[in-house]
């Protein structure tokens, strides 16, 4: 009995001496503390779970070899082989967060983005066409977006400190030439295109991707819609016009086809003008829209666009100090195709085309101005992931324009044409380090054969997650594009224009409010210039212009305070000077405000079926020249203010009325002076105001929507 006693109390010895401590701590990359993970030998029960400290420490009697595994929801499990001995184990647990792209840091720099599906909107796609005072025009609601500026005589997009000419459209990745409807000098346009056809908006204000060239300050890209969901007819009757539109669908695709007709000579007629109309302006269109699936998720688009304007208008010749007619016809054409094509699961090919065919004929006192534009666009982008975190982009483009212009005088004629062709290829990779940073980077190259020149395009962009409501975000790039058509029609000796930028962006999304805030600074270098030459001498112009732009934005939004109200506040503060054109001197231009306040609201009520929305608008004075002081640039403008409302009325589930105004209080407005060319013979160059072409604006609108089910509307269209 006493040797068993003895056997038996040596294997407990032997247990107890065998028995290892396993403990440690549990954190994440960064050192924050995770409680709650769950710690255990594989194989076994032995095992234990962190606690608030993310410490952990528990006993086993095992011996030999085993795993040891450290799991913790949201992070990649941790593995190790432990030698089990009877020697205690302390380790320091790091766990990795698990990658998961629809809840990854986004990059945001010089970025909004609209489109239902994006998880980081600070806009949603219908907010860039249902704003008061845009009037169903993309470029009209992008202005109360911060970084942009009002320039009433114009209408075109004027981005930090960049001109409107600065600034490239691209509809499915294709470049549309001539966005904007022509016009009278002086008279503000607006966006050539339905925007009804548009469901994802995105407007890069700096930094944006390499695929992206031929524009020193922002690309605004314009996505089409899929495949609609069923047959439908859309009748629109304004106080300007009628449009309608049919949609009919088959297995795989389905087709989209519009007619519109507008004529302001009714509206003149009865809303006091402060021009006279000759011919108020008048335009038909005609749209047709393709869409057809290819296998399990291709997609072929396309789009064309025709559209015949004209107009004709009483202006005052400063130069010989009486009025004449100014009188314009416009011919456009416009073609968009796109191509997606899945190579794999991992491998996306995309192509798209464009054709543009613009036609001006301008006619005032005995002279005649033809100017002819003629672009195509072809460019292929295959996308390649490379695993869950690694996306690789790379591609290459064509374009080319061709530009005419002939000048008709009593006595002579003069014609002028230049062609280019550009070439270019890009590459640009984005890389997860985790879902809390991301970086991406690339290049873009460019040859361009009338200029007989080459550039260099470095982009870089990178995003750091604070938390699951906020970010920073990052950009600089170098971004060039050819000097303007004025110049190129006489000499090819001009350099790239180029414009680096430096973003720094802080956005916070949470329970439906938003706070976005960016600093920037652009570089601008080689601007063309015209010196005091002849203007149809080669020598007269030079790439010796300089510049700069930088600023302060400003984005607040809230969804969730107000029941069933939305409203957005934009600030932009800007501060820029160029020495370019024919500029004397460094100074501010003439379309820059320093100070940029956009106000937008909208609210549902619910118990009368309306959606009513107001937006206010101030821009701060704008300088420009008057030759009769010796300071350029030395006036300024009236500040700009517009206070902008418009209701939706539901009457029944397919027809809506529609009314809205612009300028509501009716602000005065001056956007400068105009000054003639040659001094009277007192010496004064006479002048004249810059105003607008009425007070107000007024529209009144009935839509009316047929489909099977007769419960579908345009309510998502115009509220």
């Amino acid at each position: 009995m006493k040797c068993f006693l003895s056997l038996l109390l040596f294997f407990i010895t032997l247990q107890l001496l065998a028995q290892t401590t396993i403990s440690g701590r549990v954190q994440a990359r960064g050192g924050e503390r995770l409680p709650g993970a769950n710690i255990y030998l594989k194989g076994s029960f032995d095992g234990t779970s962190s606690d608030v400290d993310g410490q952990f420490s528990f006993k086993t009697q095992k011996t030999g070899s085993f795993t040891l595994m450290v799991e913790y929801l949201g992070y990649e499990p941790f593995v190790k082989e432990v030698l089990l001995n009877g020697s205690d184990i302390n380790l320091v647990v790091e766990l990795q967060e698990t990658f998961n792209k629809l809840e990854a840091v986004t990059i945001t720099a010089g970025t909004f983005e609209a489109g239902d599906k994006k998880r980081a909107n600070t806009l949603n796609s219908l907010d860039m066409i249902t704003t008061a005072g845009a009037n169903g025009d993309v470029f009209g609601a992008l202005q109360t977006l911060p970084g942009t500026t009002t320039v009433g005589e114009s209408g075109r997009l004027f981005v930090k400190g960049g001109d409107s000419d600065e600034s490239k459209t691209f509809i499915d990745g294709a470049l549309v030439q001539t966005p904007y409807n022509a016009t009278a000098p002086n008279t503000s346009t607006r966006g050539r295109f339905n925007p009804f056809m548009f469901k994802g908006t995105i407007f890069s204000t700096g930094g944006y991707s390499a695929e992206y060239g031929q524009a020193l300050s922002s690309v605004l890209l314009l996505k089409t819609n899929d495949m609609p969901a069923e047959d439908q007819l859309d009748f629109s009757f304004l106080t300007i016009g009628a449009e309608a539109a049919g949609t009919k669908l088959w297995g795989s695709g389905a087709v989209t086809a519009s007619v519109s007709y507008q004529n302001l000579e009714p509206y003149m007629r009865l809303v006091p003008q402060n021009y006279r109309w000759n011919h108020a302006p008048e335009s038909t269109s005609a749209a047709i829209s393709i869409r057809q699936k290819a296998g399990k998720s291709g997609m072929l688009k396309v789009y064309s666009n025709y559209d015949l304007g004209k107009l004709n208008i009483n202006q005052l010749d400063l130069n010989q100090n009486k009025m004449l007619d100014y009188s314009l016809g416009n011919d456009n054409f416009y073609l968009n195709t796109s191509w997606i094509t899945p190579l794999s699961d991992k491998d996306i090919l995309t192509t798209s085309a464009s054709f543009t065919s613009d036609v001006d004929q301008v006619a005032f006192d005995t002279t005649h101005l033809d100017k002819q534009l003629r672009g195509f666009h072809l460019k292929q982008v295959l996308a390649k992931e490379l695993g869950d975190k690694n996306t690789l982009r790379i591609g290459a483009e064509w374009m080319n324009s061709f530009t005419e212009e002939k000048v008709r005088l009593s006595a002579e004629t003069f014609r002028n044409s230049f062609n280019v062709n550009i070439l270019s290829a890009f590459a640009e990779a984005e890389m997860y380090a985790s879902n809390k940073f991301v970086v991406r980077f690339g290049s873009r190259i460019e040859y361009v054969d009338f200029l007989k020149r080459a550039n260099f395009s470095p982009r870089f962009t990178a995003a750091y997650k604070l938390s699951d409501a906020s970010q920073f975000s990052m950009a600089y790039g170098w971004f060039f594009q050819n000097p303007s058509d004025d110049y190129l029609f006489y000499t090819n000796k001009l350099d790239f224009e180029r414009a680096d930028h430096y973003v720094l962006t802080y956005q916070s999304l949470l329970k439906g409010r938003t706070l976005r805030a960016e600093v920037y600074y652009k570089d601008y270098r080689n601007l063309a210039r015209q010196g005091t030459g002849e203007f149809y001498l080669p020598e007269t112009y030079n790439s010796n212009g300089s510049g700069y732009a930088s600023g302060f934005d400003l984005f607040i939004r809230d969804k969730k305070t107000i029941k069933n109200g939305d409203y957005w506040i934009s600030y932009s503060y800007l501060d820029t000077q160029r020495d370019y054109r024919n500029y004397p001197e460094m100074t501010t231009p003439t379309f820059a405000s320093k100070h940029n306040l956009a106000v937008v609201y909208k609210h549902w009520f619910g118990k009368i079926r309306s959606y009513v929305g107001v937006n206010y608008k101030y821009s701060s004075p704008r300088a420009y020249n008057n030759p009769n002081s010796v300071q350029f640039n030395g006036e300024r403008t009236l500040a700009y203010q517009t206070l902008d409302i418009s209701w939706s009325f539901l009457y029944r589930p397919n027809i809506i009325f529609y009314g809205a105004v612009n300028n509501l209080p009716g602000f005065k407005q001056e956007f400068g002076r105009r000054y003639a060319n040659v001094p009277d013979d007192s010496g004064i160059y006479r002048s004249t105001s810059i105003i607008p072409g009425s007070g107000r604006f007024f529209l009144v609108a009935c839509f009316i929507t047929l489909t099977k089910k007769g419960d579908q509307n345009q309510i998502d269209k115009i509220q």
